[in-house]
């Protein structure tokens, strides 16, 4: 595992955390972020002491989003991500396996979430079973910015926790979204002075809770969701397969490089 993207360890209570662990770019996702994440699910699945996971991110922020260079690159044409069609991670490609690989975990996942959650980063954030968020923590579903859609499992997730036109809204928008809306509307579970602790408290709590119903409910909650995930994460895939490159993705990266308004065909 990359230990400069991501850090783990499991306490004697079998209490996970992950750290998204770039702070100096507001933790946001690079190639190595990816593996990094995806490693630490893998180590995390295989290890049957974990009992509750906490997911959070080092400095002020949570994660921003996709990193800069990763925008640059489209810019320039390069196609380097591959088939984003191809399930490599069961349902899942590898960039939507960061978000919907805490959904599959066995335990509860609880999210830590400060700053800003945006784009690919809040995705992460609603991948975890229960999100607490400081007060001024932001949320933004930000790909409509760079030409994009959400494609990192999200659109699973909106369906679930927000309305439909609210979810609609966000998306076709990119608006930034403050902590009270965010937990009005289903994107946070509750606001919390000091979340990470909040987090850390639940998680403790899940961790002295039988592990055999706690994995129960986890399937169970799973399991009762009217969202075919399937279907939707692939659509997710092709739609966004179809959008990178394009001529008018790579209208609205030059734009939102260089701070002005797209000018689409």
């Amino acid at each position: 595992m990359n230990e400069q993207r991501v850090r783990v360890s499991v306490d004697a209570h079998g209490v996970a955390e992950v750290i998204l662990a770039r702070p100096d770019k507001m933790n946001a996702l690079d190639p190595a972020m990816f593996e990094a994440l995806t490693a630490a699910m893998e180590r995390l699945r295989g290890d049957a002491a974990v009992r509750a996971v906490v997911l959070h991110g080092e400095g002020r922020a949570f994660c921003a989003g996709l990193d800069k260079s990763s925008f640059e690159a489209m810019m320039r044409g390069d196609r380097s991500f591959g088939d984003i069609e191809r399930r490599t991670h069961g349902l899942a490609n590898l960039w939507q396996q960061v978000a919907w690989g805490w959904r599959e975990l066995p335990v509860p996942v609880v999210a830590a979430v400060q700053g800003v959650a945006f784009g690919g980063g809040l995705q992460i954030a609603l991948g975890a079973d229960v999100r607490y968020a400081r007060p001024d923590t932001k949320f933004s579903v930000m790909e409509i910015k760079w030409g994009l859609v959400p494609d990192m499992s999200g659109c699973v997730f909106m369906a679930e926790l927000l309305r439909a036109d609210v979810a609609r809204e966000l998306t076709f928008s990119g608006r930034v979204v403050e902590s009270d809306e965010a937990v009005r509307i289903g994107l946070a579970t509750r606001i919390c002075e000091d979340p990470l602790a909040e987090a850390r408290a639940l998680a403790r709590q899940i961790a002295g809770s039988s592990p055999d119903a706690i994995r129960a409910a986890k399937r169970l909650l799973n399991g009762a969701s009217a969202v075919r995930a399937d279907a939707v994460l692939l659509a997710e895939s092709r739609e966004q397969q179809a959008l990178i490159g394009s001529a008018n993705q790579v209208e609205a990266v030059r734009a939102g490089l260089e701070g002005r308004a797209g000018a689409f065909r």
